[in-house]
């Protein structure tokens, strides 16, 4: 490996501040604590309409004992129809980020 040592000033605009990548994803995943998704937040998310969402995450069993506000989750499953989906934000990214290669893996 090569290795170049270079003594260089750069000067960062007052309205910029340089954090740590660790820092910065806390700051990102705090952003979310306390916020809830409606099921358009969700789908703005996942990038995938409703119908998608419900086949691949919500309803397959191995997720919904997981996500079920019922079963100790952070998802609530209306009880019929004219209700609203509610997702606690920071748990349900958290979720799918863990479980990205379960959601997409095919059978």
């Amino acid at each position: 490996m090569q290795q170049l040592q270079v003594n260089l000033t750069v000067n960062v605009p007052d309205h910029l501040v340089l954090v740590e990548k660790v820092e910065y994803e806390q700051l990102q995943q705090e952003k979310l604590s306390g916020q809830y998704w409606t099921m358009k937040d969700l789908e703005k998310r996942v990038g995938k309409e409703w119908r998608w969402i419900k086949d691949n995450i919500l309803y397959p069993s191995r997720f919904k004992k997981i996500l079920d506000v019922n079963n100790g989750g952070f998802v609530y499953y209306p009880e019929g129809r004219g209700k609203n989906w509610s997702f606690h934000a920071s748990k349900m990214a958290q979720f799918l980020d863990d479980n990205f290669y379960l959601i997409f893996k095919k059978g």
